[in-house]
């Protein structure tokens, strides 16, 4: 009996030995940075080497980055609405700035709310969805509306063009809002935690306006600004949604006809400098905080910016530039530091991805693919193209050789990447040879195409106020060269690329 006895505690041991090593390993931390305009101009992607990012690049370093990273759209609201909700706009309706994303998506379907309701503490400031942090209701707590918004402090200098908004402000960094974002997350990172959280740095700029400290222009001397690759007439051979969609005699004839296209280059990479700054004061703190090893980083742009390329502005259109943006992962025992990701991916891949490495349930309705091989091994097969809608049934494919975009009439572009990186020529109508190539990018259009939701009047568009074209008269090619104004000389790319932008296959 007293064996019996013996034999019973010692299994009782065994199995509570058992027990305890199966115990599920500490759910990782979430620190969620999104970045508000910022184009592929970033140190580390090679695309503009004028740009001063040494902190973005300091994060590539920690793990993945996608050199190939693309929008669900081109436009603020869309864009986050559809990488927030796991929904995309084709599916939302949420097509333009003016239209509130309340009407398209649920409190329950975001994001963050899944994490919350996973057990997470969720704590953000700034801008996630269009406007600030959405619904009241995902947050366990934030850091309240920062001051200004995005806008910056007192102008000392305003050097704007029209509607390029731009200059130099008075006092120092703590004079824009997105040091105070900064400040926000630093006191979380040092603050004891008993849950998971999941923590949202919204930074705004480069969001327009580019008011930052006179120290971030002179980073970059205006006698050293190049501008960005560019054709005089590239938009002759595009067909005439294209033309109509790249508003050319809106900000671009503004800015031909004061002569200042350096000065407005100038003042977007000084606004990234301040940016890049912000991002470095909250690694820094992320860093020497108690979380550094056991914390996923996500950061993301949530579309491009075109400054005078194809003789368009702001984002807007659904070419190269308008569309791809930053996208690094650190990921605790996934990601290895250093690593390079030439495949083609867009931004709803955040939510399921996010989801699966943290172990919260992936709801059905989300339609992103999970990246998790590609932040486990940077070069491992990848079939899916990136997507990106811009207006009703106005769609782009992105893989990595091709670029098909098809508008809702019908028109089309069709750019080879590697032979074309800056997209300069229109290949969708030269020769029937690309019908194939056509047909096969056209079975990644979304299928479903729901109607826009209703615009809300008055609804504001932070900054950007002229409105995007999508539905606009397109214009006639004889009716483009009568109202031609100026033309610039060429400024045709480097011969030697940047290794990681010649990428595309």
């Amino acid at each position: 009996m007293k064996c019996a006895l013996l034999s019973f505690a010692s299994l009782a041991l065994l199995c509570g030995h058992v027990v305890l090593a199966a115990e599920p390993e500490p759910r990782p931390n979430v620190l969620f940075i999104a970045v508000d305009d910022l184009n592929h101009w970033v140190g580390h992607l090679g695309r503009n080497p004028q740009t001063k990012t040494p902190n973005i690049d300091r994060l590539a370093r920690m793990g993945v980055t996608f050199t190939h990273a693309y929008c669900a759209a081109p436009i603020c609201n869309p864009s986050r609405t559809a990488l927030l909700s796991g929904k995309r706009p084709s599916v939302t309706g949420v097509y333009d700035n003016s239209q509130p994303f309340r009407q398209g998506v649920k409190v329950e379907e975001s994001l963050v709310t899944q994490f919350k309701n996973a057990g997470y503490e969720t704590l953000g400031m700034g801008k996630l969805w269009h406007g600030g942090l959405g619904f009241p209701d995902q947050w366990t707590a934030t850091g309240g509306r920062e001051p200004g918004g995005g806008a910056g402090g007192k102008l000392k200098e305003d050097r704007s063009i029209g509607g390029i908004k731009f200059g130099i402000i008075e006092g120092g960094d703590a004079s824009v809002s997105d040091t105070q974002i900064a400040n926000y997350s630093i006191a979380e990172l040092g603050k004891k935690h008993d849950k998971p959280f999941f923590l949202t740095v919204g930074f705004h700029k480069p969001h327009m306006p580019w008011n930052v400290p006179q120290k971030y222009y002179d980073m970059h001397p205006l006698d050293k600004i190049e501008l960005p690759p560019h054709r005089t007439n590239d938009l002759d051979d595009l067909p005439p949604s294209a033309v109509t969609m790249a508003h050319q005699f809106g900000d671009h004839a503004k800015v031909l006809e004061s002569g200042r296209w350096k000065e407005a280059v100038q003042g977007y990479l000084a606004a990234i400098s301040y940016l890049d700054t912000q991002v470095g004061r909250v690694l820094d703190a992320f860093d020497t905080s108690a979380y550094a090893t056991n914390t996923i980083i996500c950061l993301w742009g949530d579309h491009g910016w075109h400054l005078g390329e194809k003789e368009h502005w702001r984002k807007f259109a659904l070419w190269e530039e308008a569309t791809r943006a930053p996208f690094i992962w650190v990921v605790p025992g996934v990601t290895k530091p250093g690593g390079v990701c030439d495949r083609t991916v867009d931004f709803m891949s955040i939510y399921p991805t996010l989801c699966a490495l943290s172990g919260v349930p992936v709801p059905r309705h989300v339609e992103g693919a999970n990246i998790r091989p590609l932040l486990a091994n940077p070069k491992a097969e990848w079939s899916l193209p990136a997507v990106t809608t811009h207006g009703f049934q106005n769609h782009a494919v992105r893989s990595e050789r091709w670029r098909y975009i098809r508008y809702v009439n019908g028109d089309e572009e069709l750019y080879d990447h590697t032979n074309d990186e800056y997209e300069f020529t229109n290949l969708a109508s030269k020769r029937a040879e690309f019908d194939a190539v056509k047909a096969e990018l056209a079975k990644f259009f979304p299928k479903v195409n729901n109607p826009p939701l209703k615009a809300l009047a008055g609804a504001g568009v932070e900054g950007d106020d002229e409105k995007p074209a999508l539905n606009a008269t397109p214009q006639s090619r004889r009716e483009r060269q009568a109202q031609r104004r100026q033309p610039q000389q060429p400024v045709e790319p480097a011969k030697t690329a940047p290794q990681q932008d010649k990428s595309a296959k």
